[in-house]
């Protein structure tokens, strides 16, 4: 008995210019914020304290940004291994619509919602 061979899927490709494209929109984000937290601090107390807040939010997006970059980088190597679109739970395909809609899916959408669930019951 021979095993089946899985081609790469035809919409792969697309799919991996897209994370590329998104992560180095992040990257230029993220160039951005760094410089805007190296920026001096204005002499004016009252001044002063809004950029600390402004500061604060202006980390947070960095934060978001180095993440989802973290996880565009995973998916990249998941595609890259064959490893991609396969559900890390049940071992089953993940729709192609689901990975379009959240590329970083590691689970298929039952797996998912039975994760989400799990995780009701848990804080109830």
């Amino acid at each position: 008995m021979t095993q089946s061979v899985e081609k790469t899927p035809a919409w792969l490709p697309e799919l991996r210019a897209e994370l590329i494209a998104k992560k180095e929109e992040l990257t230029q984000r993220l160039e951005k914020i760094n410089a805007n937290l190296r920026r001096g601090y204005d002499a004016d107390s009252k001044e002063r304290a809004k950029e600390f807040e402004d500061r604060e939010v202006v980390d947070a997006l960095g934060n978001e940004a180095r993440l989802e970059i973290q996880k565009i980088n995973e998916g990249l190597q998941r595609m890259t291994s064959g490893d991609f679109g396969s559900c890390s739970e049940c071992g089953g395909k993940i729709e192609k619509k689901r990975l379009f809609a959240y590329p970083y899916a590691l689970e298929c959408i039952d797996c998912a919602k039975d994760e989400e669930r799990r995780a009701a019951h848990k804080h109830e």
